[in-house]
């Protein structure tokens, strides 16, 4: 298990370094994080290179027995690039530039910076790529995180490029934006810009393009720096931090580039959802790479600095978060960062070592976590354990909420209700893109997926004919690739697995899921009070939001209708059998209680079980291959009962009573359970009743 964190020398004297390495040693750090702010520091001026400090703290790690994960520096250039090279700088929607005195001031197709960076990062290369200290490359950081898209004319250029080669002719792109409306027809690329400030709307088809650009050059960015290390010589990892789901950068499309994932998680401690999110940000990366474990980059010891109000974590929750991620997947814990800066708009973000030192509740929790994760040994790849999965897809993302439509959604945001009715049951969950669903999963559940690709269709139909359960809907499968409607009408696709016929969208007045996502507060998914239509399914009493489609059965069989309003008496929901398996369609967002009787009933239908079956409701657990992680993230002791090896002592358990914010890593036999890297098989199954239960 590697344990530590992001470190900074470069922003203390050199006498603090060999304190840092005894200390380290004494938390039970074995790898960090170095330099990841250092280009001013190794380059203050373009022709001076400095590498002697680098090589004393580089040198003091390895002998103190501390892996570095050598960062190339690249995310915050130094003042004098852009007093050099103004046009390095990143610009808004009116066109006027980001200046210097933040960080990530940078346009990410900016050729200056990247002749800039790739200098810099093959300096860095040729003198540590053999050093044997150095056992990951940390590539950027967190890329895209303050600045999503940049405007400027670097950006111009760069998609004029980006969109000849993608359609080649300009006729091609004109047809594919549909550029005849609005008399937007091009003559040629050099006419198109970047959708800077409009007087309305943009084209929606040209902003999904745009949208892919903004991510493909952030992406660039990385291969650039990750091709000069391999040509370096590199054989160490390289990777970049990701951080969840986060809406500029389609990860599904880098993950083939990264040699493990990384990922940073900052789940806020006053978010009533708060474990439900991160949860599903860590399924969410696990499933980015499958067998694989990833590494969390960086977390929170205690409080952060960038929200409003920033309280820190109640006593043990900084522990239950961990085996949260270890359970679904991560063999590397780590944060930001390990000395709290003393200056900076970071110096108020708790830290390893706090500001106040060793006598602290803080350095307490990292230093007893740090011998428990060094007492864990060697754990299971994460397999293929999960028999669910939830399609989570960027491009119909970026889609689905453009403007324009009947509502605005939050798509987010609807994806978190539907997944944590399967957390609350201690399902395992796999979250995957349309086109990676397969005959291993038994039941995948497919909200609001407007723009559904050929490819994404057709495995969802092999899905239900090879005897799959799965519920999609509302406003699924409208347009193409391109952000228009197919010819024929809508639900073109899936009409014939799901048995209807798609007549009208229905908006609800007032209805929006605007402003949620990860860390929102609201338990439903709409905001405001906007109207809602009520339906009765298996014995619920539910209320329908943001929608009332009007659907027609054509072979389906209608489990409910809408009770009142324009759709009074249409389908609400309908289940069709399709080949082998069955195929689910609801025709509006339930409320969480329509939304947790709807998943109830296809897990049933689906037969899949939990990990475990009866835990309470605060009481989380997750499986990878033989290990299960219990987590009581409540507030009240619970017993277990078990038949089980707990992995920290090595001792059989027959019971066990988790406090708050206890954790226990067993293992549990269980047929055709798998491990390894390899494994194609699902398991999936609950642990058996007599081996574990919670009582």
């Amino acid at each position: 298990m590697l344990y530590g964190a992001d470190y900074n020398p470069d922003q203390w004297p050199e006498e603090v370094w060999d304190e840092d390495v005894r200390l380290m040693r004494e938390a039970g750090v074995n790898i960090v994080s170095l330099g990841i702010f250092a280009w001013s520091r190794i380059q203050p001026r373009e022709g001076v290179w400095d590498f002697a400090w680098l090589d004393s703290v580089i040198d003091k790690l390895h002998a103190g027995g501390i892996g570095v994960n050598l960062a190339t520096a690249t995310a915050s250039p130094p003042p004098w690039v852009s007093a050099n090279y103004p046009e390095t700088l990143p610009a808004d929607e009116s066109g006027a530039s980001y200046w210097p005195g933040s960080r990530q001031h940078f346009a990410p197709s900016s050729p200056t910076y990247r002749r800039l960076a790739g200098e810099l990062v093959r300096r860095l290369a040729e003198r540590y790529v053999g050093h044997p200290g150095v056992v990951m490359w940390h590539v950027g950081n967190e890329y895209g995180c303050h600045l999503w898209m940049d405007f400027s004319d670097a950006a111009r250029d760069a998609y004029r490029d980006w969109l000849a080669r993608r359609y080649e002719r300009i006729e091609v792109l004109n047809d594919a934006w549909g550029t005849s409306f609005w008399s937007q027809r091009y003559g040629s690329f050099d006419e198109i810009f970047p959708p800077r400030l409009a007087p309305y709307s943009h084209n929606p088809s040209s902003m999904l393009d745009w949208r892919r650009f903004t991510s493909d050059m952030l992406l660039e960015c990385y291969r650039m720096e990750r091709e000069i290390l391999l040509s370096a010589g590199a054989t160490q990892p390289i990777t970049t931090n990701f951080m969840g789901p986060f809406k500029p950068a389609d990860y599904r499309r880098w993950a083939p580039f990264m040699d493990v994932i990384a990922d940073d998680c900052y789940p806020d401690p006053t978010n009533p959802h708060r474990v439900r999110d991160a949860a599903f940000q860590r399924d969410l990366i696990r499933s980015l790479k499958p067998g694989t474990p990833w590494i969390l980059m960086e977390q929170a010891t205690d409080a952060v600095n960038w929200r409003p109000s920033n309280p820190g974590k109640a006593a043990g929750m900084l522990a239950a978060e961990t085996a949260q991620s270890i359970g679904r997947g991560a063999d590397g814990i780590m944060f930001f960062q390990w000395r709290q800066s003393r200056a900076g708009s970071e110096k108020f973000h708790s830290a390893m070592l706090p500001h106040a030192g060793t006598r602290t509740k803080t350095w307490h929790a990292v230093t007893d976590l740090g011998a428990q994760l060094a007492g864990l040994g060697e754990l299971p790849a994460p397999g293929r354990d999960a028999r669910a999965a939830l399609v989570f897809d960027w491009e119909n993302w970026w889609a689905v909420e453009e403007r324009d439509h009947p509502v605005q959604l939050d798509y987010l945001a609807m994806s978190l209700e539907w997944y944590g009715a399967l957390h609350r049951r201690g399902i395992m969950v796999d979250i995957v893109g349309p086109e990676e669903v397969d005959d291993g999963y038994d039941l995948v559940l497919a909200p609001a997926l407007y723009l559904l690709p050929d490819a994404g269709a057709a495995a969802l139909t092999a899905f239900v004919e090879g005897g799959g359960t799965l519920l999609t809907g509302p406003f699924t499968d409208i347009v193409d690739e391109h952000d228009q409607f197919r010819p024929g009408g809508f639900v073109t696709q899936l009409g014939g697995a799901l048995g209807i016929r798609f007549e009208d969208f229905g908006a609800l007045g007032g209805a929006s899921t605007g402003g949620m996502g990860v860390g929102a507060q609201s338990a439903g998914v709409t905001s405001g009070t906007g109207e809602t239509i009520g339906f009765t399914v298996d014995g619920i009493e539910a209320r329908g939001t943001l929608v009332a489609e009007v659907v027609e059965p054509v072979g389906a069989e209608v489990l409910a209708t809408f009770a009142e309003g324009r759709s009074a008496g249409h389908p609400a929901v309908t289940r069709h059998r399709h080949g082998a398996g069955e195929a689910w369609y609801v025709a509006t967002m339930p409320d969480p209680a329509g939304v947790d009787a709807l998943v109830g009933a296809v897990v049933a239908a689906s037969g899949v079980e939990p990990v475990i079956a009866g835990l309470p409701a605060q009481v989380e657990v997750a499986r990878r291959g033989d290990l299960v992680t219990v987590i009581n993230h409540g507030d009240r002791a619970v017993d277990l009962e078990l038949d089980a090896t707990d992995v920290e002592s090595g001792e059989r358990v027959t019971r066990r009573t988790l406090e708050p914010q206890g954790v226990l890593f067993a293992r549990v036999a269980s047929p055709g359970a798998t491990a390894g890297a390899d494994s194609v098989t699902r398991p999936g199954a609950a642990v058996p009743a007599d081996a574990l239960a919670a009582t």
